[in-house]
């Protein structure tokens, strides 16, 4: 794996690469958590999205069957710590709260 370096620099001094071995390793290691982390989320953006405009579209059997698969990739980026629990039950709870809503109307 190279590093780009662009995109894996020291804050504070923007062409200094890490010289000690433990270093260069948990800078590629963040990399990776980087890239990982950064897809659940957009994988959860993502999923929520598709809750809302089925909710707009008035489609509620579809926001359901959509927000459990939501609820599932909410879930498992809580159990590894992409996102804090209680954010993970807020934006379950929001999404819930908007299905319900729709289904009154």
């Amino acid at each position: 794996m190279s590093l780009d370096t662009q995109t894996h620099k020291i804050p504070h001094k923007p062409d200094a690469m890490p010289n000690i071995k433990s270093a260069k390793k948990r800078l590629k290691q963040s990399v990776v958590h980087r890239q990982r982390n950064r897809s659940a989320k957009q994988a959860i953006h993502t999923e929520c999205k598709k809750v809302l405009a089925a909710v707009e579209a008035g489609d509620s059997e579809k926001a359901e069957t959509v927000f459990r698969s939501a609820a599932k990739k909410v879930d498992k980026a809580a159990a590894k710590h992409v996102i804090h629990r209680n954010a993970a039950a807020r934006v379950k709870s929001r999404l819930s709260a908007k299905i319900k809503k729709s289904k009154e109307k």
